[in-house]
């Protein structure tokens, strides 16, 4: 099992908050810290992994019911950890929650109603690519919430995680934190390349021009939500590779699981064709070998 933890975790009012005016948000240990090495990534990420598979066989055969969230600014490097994470795991029993924005039906039901839905039933492990703080992050900077709606969700959210953890639900919470200048070489770096530029949209640009807007957000958001029950974990990510092994270390470390890996398993002998002749293989269709 993982120990030792290297994530930053803040205080219920942070003095500063993500990306204040000057841009910089990552501590400065982390930012002179040499990039990890390809090869010692890959070894580390293969080591945790197979931590993965024993955590989810661990909350599979115990019915735990596991619900992380990944939240942070665009290009912070959520959508990476979160492919790392998935990467060894069952996918009948852990999915990526990743909800488009609201129907107009939607938008007249309790705002947590359609998250509800996708939280995890026993033995399932439940990943939220973004959540239900839509509403304290995109919708207040851009305007796509009342005052009223918007003041109601920071007196509700608390009281709602709440009744989640009570229910037996562990509720993980992330903030990945990049800077100013790692946003910038990254989003440059999606226009540069046409297989990541679907990844930019009308809304992170946008996003960019309101840097500070989003900063008082988010500020404000772990004012309201940093709980002693459910506290936001902060994740530097200006590191890519640091961010998604310090995470997935974290997130092992905040589930008591136990090495539960089946016995090996001994194949049985194939069954005799017994005279059967199977059809001809020109009867069937096959893809072109093109390669």
């Amino acid at each position: 099992m993982a120990k030792d933890p290297v994530v930053t975790k803040v205080k219920a009012r942070p003095p500063r908050g993500d990306g204040s005016a000057t841009g910089i948000e990552s501590p400065p240990d982390q930012q002179s810290r040499p990039t990890f090495d390809r090869k010692g990534y890959d070894r580390e990420l293969a080591r945790l992994q197979i931590e993965l598979s024993k955590l989810q066989e661990w909350v599979r055969l115990q019915g735990w019911k596991l619900a992380v969230i990944f939240e942070g600014r665009d290009a912070a490097g959520k959508g990476g950890v979160i492919q790392r994470i998935t990467q060894p795991l069952n996918p009948r029993f852990a999915r990526v929650v990743a909800l488009a924005a609201p129907t107009e039906r939607e938008r007249t039901q309790w705002y947590f109603q359609r998250y509800v839905a996708h939280l995890p039933a026993a033995g399932e492990i439940a990943l939220f690519d973004r959540s239900w703080y839509n509403r304290a992050g995109v919708e207040r900077v851009m305007g796509f919430c009342t005052e009223e709606e918007y003041r109601e969700f920071l007196r509700s959210c608390p009281e709602f995680e709440r009744m989640l953890i009570r229910s037996g639900i562990t509720l993980i919470k992330y903030w990945f934190s990049v800077s100013d200048e790692e946003q910038e070489r990254r989003f440059q770096d999606r226009i540069a390349d046409p297989t990541k530029r679907w990844k930019l949209s009308p809304m992170d640009l946008e996003s960019r021009a309101r840097w500070v807007e989003y900063s008082k957000a988010k500020d404000e958001m772990f004012a309201s939500t940093d709980t002693r029950q459910s506290p936001w974990w902060v994740v530097p990510s200006d590191d890519k590779r640091r961010a998604r092994l310090n995470c997935i270390h974290h997130l092992l470390s905040m589930v008591p699981y136990a090495d539960l890996t089946p016995e090996p398993i001994v194949l049985p002998p194939r069954q005799r064709d017994e005279g059967y002749v199977r059809p001809p293989m020109s009867d069937q269709t096959f893809v072109p070998q093109v390669y």
